[in-house]
């Protein structure tokens, strides 16, 4: 620890001690940070990312999604076993269909601000 906080010193005239422990001080915890960059991971797909978005415009079975995306059904469903881990879809059953729509707000939260930021 002591070299890092040379280091920070070291640069002329600015002493960064205090911004360091500030962040040492606030920075989540590990496992938290993993978490994190999990979910991120999530996001990195494109298949994931298109049927995040078929599910913001509408609640859809496993077929309807098929068909909007031009996917086959094992590649949604492969898809969708992530996204439920990943607690970003839920489901319904009707019958022998299961429908799928986003988790919560904070998935079209997540959609809508990454959309708004590529857009910029």
């Amino acid at each position: 620890m002591e070299e890092e906080l040379e280091l920070w010193e070291g640069e002329k005239g600015h002493d960064h001690t205090a911004a360091v422990a500030k962040v040492r001080s606030r920075l989540p915890d590990d496992g938290i940070l993993y978490d994190l960059a999990d979910l991120f991971r999530i996001f990195a797909d494109s298949s994931r990312i298109k049927i995040l978005y078929a599910l913001y415009e509408s609640e859809l079975c496993v077929g309807a999604i098929t068909q909007a995306l031009g996917m086959t059904q094992s590649a949604v469903s492969h898809q969708l076993r992530a996204l439920r881990g990943a607690k970003l879809v839920k489901y319904r059953r009707e019958g022998k269909t299961i429908f799928y729509s986003l988790a919560d707000d904070h998935v079209v939260t997540i959609l809508a601000q990454g959309m708004e930021h590529i857009e910029e």
